[in-house]
């Protein structure tokens, strides 16, 4: 059976845990930060775990050869 290629794009915004679980970072990092509290932009640095069954299937999908990191 041929390999499965993974969306590219899905594995460089996501990574997994040593438990398993997928971590993804937050979105509106990138631009406008001037006007942002520090407190905000410290927030951006932190990566978040995907909760909802919907968006871990679809990320697994995409990327099934996820690497740990």
């Amino acid at each position: 059976m041929p390999k499965i290629k993974t969306h590219k794009a899905t594995a460089k915004r996501f990574k997994i845990t040593g438990s398993g679980k997928i971590r993804r970072l937050k979105g509106g990092r990138s631009h406008l930060r001037r006007k942002k509290r520090k407190q905000t932009k410290r927030l951006f640095d932190k990566t978040i775990p995907l909760e909802t069954g919907g968006e871990i299937k679809r990320v697994k999908r995409l990327a099934p050869y996820l690497k740990k990191g």
